[in-house]
């Protein structure tokens, strides 16, 4: 049953990636005209540190624009995804930009075999990235493994309250906890990047992981957590009273604040 959740969600990314390329979300013309551009968050920045000369792997990194912002801050950088659609428009992004960087194709779980058993001194999992995968244990001993000693696992999400509350209020909708053999199901057609994109595959599988699950999970996988902050903003309007402000989605005036993403750390015994 999993593989065949892996390869609905696949077939869902696959469709997007072209779509995702074209679309002024991105705005891959703005990315490659600007040899400064970044997509990076300030609080990632602040957060991961000086990475100029230091190996750093991006799993889940959709089509790269993260992994490429790193290569630009002078990491020597490699993204993994499961989407060949998504790793080759990369690869023509790094052409392109004329930035070193390797991409490979491949599931996350395979991502200690996919890169030839190399260790990174930063491993960054960015936004939307966990919520597709059902087992957030073997997920954190991926990304131990893939930890050089001394290095770092560095994780930027969206908070699990994104997932449990409904889309036009604040009223729980999803369940917190719930079975990993029983996902959260979806049928949606079009895409974040674009609401009116023509699709296909609509059909998704997604898994709400709480913060107490992630945590303990990097723990029990030997890492040690150094950093663990929630954020009050979003990149999105993910409720339609959200008011942006320098480029983020905040809580309105007069309404009570609430965690909408988090970011953590976690190191590695040298």
């Amino acid at each position: 049953m999993r593989n065949e959740w892996a390869d609905l969600n696949r077939r869902w990314w696959d469709e997007r990636a072209p779509v995702h390329v074209a679309s002024d979300f991105y705005d891959v013309a703005g990315f490659l005209a600007d040899p400064d551009a970044s997509t990076l968050r300030p609080f990632e920045i602040d957060e991961v540190g000086d990475v100029a000369g230091r190996s750093l792997v991006h799993p889940q990194c959709h089509f790269g624009l993260d992994t490429l912002s790193w290569a630009r801050r002078g990491a020597r950088a490699v993204g993994l995804d499961f989407s060949a659609p998504a790793v080759e428009a990369a690869r023509g992004l790094a052409r392109r930009a004329a930035l070193d960087a390797e991409f490979v194709a491949g599931d996350v779980y395979d991502a200690v075999d996919l890169v030839g058993g190399r260790t990174f001194d930063v491993v960054y999992t960015g936004l939307g990235a966990i919520t597709w995968l059902p087992d957030i244990a073997r997920w954190a001993r991926v990304m131990a493994e893939l930890t050089a000693p001394g290095g770092f696992l560095y994780l930027a999400e969206f908070h699990p309250v994104h997932m449990i509350l409904g889309d036009d209020d604040l009223t729980v909708r999803r369940p917190y906890f719930h079975d990993p053999d029983d996902p959260l199901e979806f049928d949606e057609p079009g895409t974040y990047a674009d609401l009116a994109a023509a699709t296909e595959h609509n059909r998704t599988v997604e898994w709400t992981h709480g913060l107490g699950a992630v945590v303990t999970a990097v723990i029990d996988a030997g890492l040690t957590v150094e950093l663990l902050r929630e954020h009050d903003h979003t990149l999105f309007p993910r409720w339609p009273f959200l008011v942006e402000r320098d480029g983020a989605y905040r809580m309105p005036d007069g309404m009570p604040s609430l965690p909408l993403m988090y970011s953590m750390r976690a190191r590695k015994g040298g």
